[in-house]
């Protein structure tokens, strides 16, 4: 098998893992979200500690929380952090269809924000799929009387979260290694403060974690299934065109949107009919524009 179809398979294994992920938290959802959070966070560290151990780099990784790059990095992990608990929380609250919707607006928010925050350039093309999503989310938001801030929360804070990873000269495998280590310290606290009964009221629930087998291997897992796939996707990223990437990513929300729909009998009304429409004829106008715009440079790259 040559290196090009092993990472077809990887980045196809990451898309499978994270479109069917909502399954696995649909297990733990008498778990609070926030020791769900903590737990994924903590089992994630120790599987990077492992592998970076295995490859001699714990002293870069040290390097890496203590150097100048810090503190983008602890921004970076504040937004991905949000952006896992907003997900968590979408599937507790039995919200499937928006997180769904949010992963598919992501790539198009991703567009707008580069735009903004590095001046890049649209073609119409793009500025046609970046109209045609604002437009689904204002006829969503108009049909359903309520906006989709979970859509909305969900493709803003992973957009965010890839700004600030562009300035960051770290490795894919590091970055996400520094980001749970910065993490860590705030997971801990929660745990202990939630053992000790120092929390609110509204949230001191009993730790979950040893309250049965099922849901403490599950709470393991959850870091297995947060580190593993990212492990893949940067395998994955460096063996396949980008191009291709970007595309099979949307076999991700499509899969949510299915687990959604067809598993847990989430409402699809009309008006998510339309704006679910319009979203999908925007990504296939973006993506037809970058198909293009990667085969005119693959000649003179060669060239």
């Amino acid at each position: 098998m040559s290196e090009g179809t092993k990472g077809f398979w990887a980045i196809i294994l990451v898309c499978v893992t994270w479109g069917l992920s909502p399954i696995f938290y649909r297990q733990l959802s008498s778990v609070p979200v926030v020791e769900v959070l903590a737990h994924r966070t903590l089992w994630s560290l120790g599987f990077f500690l492992l592998l970076l151990a295995g490859q001699g780099r714990l002293r870069e990784l040290w390097q890496a929380m203590t150097g100048p790059h810090a503190l983008r990095a602890a921004a970076a992990a504040l937004l991905v952090s949000s952006n896992w608990g907003l997900f968590i929380w979408a599937i507790q609250a039995g919200l499937v269809v928006q997180s769904s919707l949010g992963y598919y607006i992501f790539p198009l928010v991703t567009v707008a924000l580069g735009l903004l925050f590095f001046g890049e350039h649209l073609g119409p093309a793009q500025w046609l799929a970046v109209a045609i999503a604002l437009l689904a989310v204002v006829i969503l938001t108009l049909g359903l009387g309520v906006t989709p801030w979970i859509s909305l929360g969900l493709a803003l804070s992973m957009g965010l979260y890839g700004v600030v990873k562009k300035s960051l000269p770290l490795g894919p495998v590091m970055s996400v290694a520094v980001e749970v280590a910065l993490l860590t310290p705030l997971a801990l606290a929660w745990l202990a403060l939630q053992a000790l009964g120092w929390l609110p009221a509204a949230w001191l629930h009993p730790l979950a974690f040893g309250g049965s087998a099922w849901v403490t291997a599950l709470l393991v897992l959850s870091g297995l299934i947060t580190a593993v796939p990212l492990v893949l996707f940067a395998y994955a990223a460096r063996r396949v065109a980008l191009i291709t990437v970007g595309l099979m990513f949307y076999l991700n929300p499509t899969l949510q949107f299915l687990c959604a729909v067809l598993l847990f009998g989430e409402p699809f009304t009309r008006w998510h009919m339309i704006a679910f429409a319009m979203i999908w004829t925007a990504l296939a106008i973006y993506s037809g524009a970058a198909w293009r715009q990667a085969r005119r440079a693959a000649p003179l790259a060669n060239g």
